[in-house]
């Protein structure tokens, strides 16, 4: 019953900006911490941003100072702020949840479709 849906992708220019959007909904009793992962063809699938419940966050070293993750707790929604945006940063985003069920009371991880981020001239 838990989804996430992800909105924001799309084609930008270098130096530009994007704003990814995260919607968990369903049974959740809590929302533990929510992230951000990529991966480019041919590639690992790489943590790029995560936050927890209690506000605490960490980027991987190549997007700090241009990438900003945020909630919004009432929404259950995560957001990923992403600016000055460069070619390598061009991959397949996907949101990420670790989520406390009502039904279960346990926690355990869920992913997002993926959107589509292309940074190009």
């Amino acid at each position: 019953q838990v989804q996430l849906v992800e909105s924001g992708g799309g084609l930008v220019q270098p130096g530009g900006s994007l704003r990814l959007s995260c919607a968990a909904s369903g049974s959740i009793f809590r929302i533990n911490a929510m992230g951000w992962y990529r991966q480019a063809p041919g590639k690992q699938r790489d943590l790029v941003a995560r936050i927890t419940n209690v506000g605490s966050t960490n980027y991987v070293d190549s997007v700090k100072g241009r990438f900003t993750i945020s909630r919004d707790n009432a929404k259950n929604t995560v957001y990923l702020q992403m600016n000055s945006l460069k070619p390598e940063d061009t991959a397949v985003y996907y949101c990420n949840a670790d989520i406390t069920r009502i039904i279960t009371n346990r926690s355990r991880e869920y992913w997002g479709q993926g959107t589509q981020v292309t940074v190009s001239s």
